[in-house]
């Protein structure tokens, strides 16, 4: 099972919406959307994932969790 934890993210770094989070990362609403959502997190590209790294400074660990099904 996936987790993200764009919104925490979003809120220590102090990123009010999507659209400024678009804009300093580079990436398209819909990318964004998928993570600030936890909706198909299957889906998205590591590529994006490296470029919300990059913008929080964190590791991959810190955006998204992962824990094994029971």
């Amino acid at each position: 099972m996936l987790k993200s934890n764009l919104r925490i993210l979003m809120a220590e770094h102090q990123i009010d919406d999507i659209t400024e989070l678009m804009e300093k990362s580079g990436l398209s609403r819909n990318s964004i959307n998928k993570l600030y959502r936890g909706t198909q997190l299957e889906t998205i590209k590591l590529e994006t994932l490296f470029k919300l790294c990059d913008t929080f400074q964190c590791k991959l660990s810190e955006l998204i969790e992962y824990s094994p099904e029971e």
